[in-house]
């Protein structure tokens, strides 16, 4: 391995101007940790958070620091004390210090798992971030076979899986999203909305007489009001962005830290290889186009994820 590695950092609190690839030591495992040369890492909306300083009283940063936390890639150094994992292994999971956007990583190996040969290295990289959240904001709800939920933003990152993780389950999904992605939601057994005005009454229409038994919202706190009004209770609403307004109606906020077992990844893993959920890519980019993948990202209309290819 190359003495040195590329890797993203910023040294301030920023946009992503604030950006920059630059030559950083490569990376030695420690115990328990194994060196991963990264073929691919999501970028999320959370980076982007964490990058701007706005929740630097949660998750405050030492500079320069890196960034992201999803990844998929090969083994190339192991450390000691790591029993399951070898040189030339395909993995992938999450590291839980920022610094997935590089061409190399140390990574607890606990946080890894093997990448079967049907998932693709854009969707490996992509898996953990939205498939624990959405696993975790399913199971907030606890929504049983033959209920009705409705999501927001169903043609994102976090919703493309979470309306799939729902189906597969026997549960009835109303879809909110652009009309643009009506054939992908309707293709994976989604019920489509169109958001914009009107929405109560088209949620209503599309629900029929049993009604809407929860809501997960994926976008913001109109959609909690939304909720209210509709008549569900707030322990079947959950929010992944709205904590404020959840907090003031007694709405749930759990998140990807509620399913970030190991075996909760593995389960993940397979219902991707086995294709019964799929993880949409929208983009990919180059390491040092990541300003570019953010100024894409940005835009909140994406479908699918957008993933770095170092």
């Amino acid at each position: 391995m190359n003495r040195t590695t590329q890797a993203v950092r910023f040294d301030q609190y920023g946009g992503r101007d604030v950006l920059r690839v630059t030559d950083i030591p490569a990376p030695e495992p420690g115990p328990r940790e194994v060196v991963v040369e990264v073929r691919a890492a999501a970028i999320n909306p959370f980076d982007a958070t964490i990058r701007s300083g706005v929740i630097r009283h949660l998750f405050p940063v030492d500079f320069p620091s890196g960034q992201g936390s999803d990844l998929a890639g090969v083994v190339v150094a192991v450390g000691a004390e790591v029993g399951q994992l070898g040189v030339g292994d395909e993995v992938l999971g999450w590291t839980p210090a920022a610094g997935a956007h590089a061409t190399h990583l140390a990574v607890p190996a606990e946080r890894l798992v093997a990448k079967p040969p049907r998932v693709s290295w854009e969707a490996a990289g992509s898996l953990h971030m939205v498939g624990a959240t959405a696993y975790a904001a399913a199971h907030a709800v606890a929504a049983r076979p033959g209920e009705t939920v409705a999501v927001s933003a169903a043609a994102g990152g976090v919703g493309s899986f979470l309306v799939q993780l729902f189906t597969h389950q026997g549960v009835r999904v109303l879809g909110i999203a652009s009309p643009d992605n009506d054939e992908w939601l309707e293709k994976h057994g989604v019920i489509p909305v169109p958001y914009g005005d009107g929405l109560r009454e088209r949620l209503e229409r599309a629900a029929g007489a049993g009604g809407i038994d929860a809501f997960i919202d994926l976008y913001g706190p109109e959609y909690l009001d939304l909720a209210v009004d509709l008549g569900i209770k707030p322990d079947r609403i959950q929010t992944t962005v709205a904590m404020e307004r959840a907090a003031e109606i007694g709405a749930r906020t759990d998140g990807r830290h509620n399913a970030t077992a190991r075996e909760i990844l593995v389960e993940l893993v397979e219902l991707v290889a086995s294709g019964a959920v799929e993880i949409p890519i929208a983009a990919t980019y180059p390491l040092d186009r990541v300003a570019d993948a953010f100024a894409q990202l940005e835009q909140r209309h994406t479908h699918g994820k957008i993933v770095l290819l170092p």
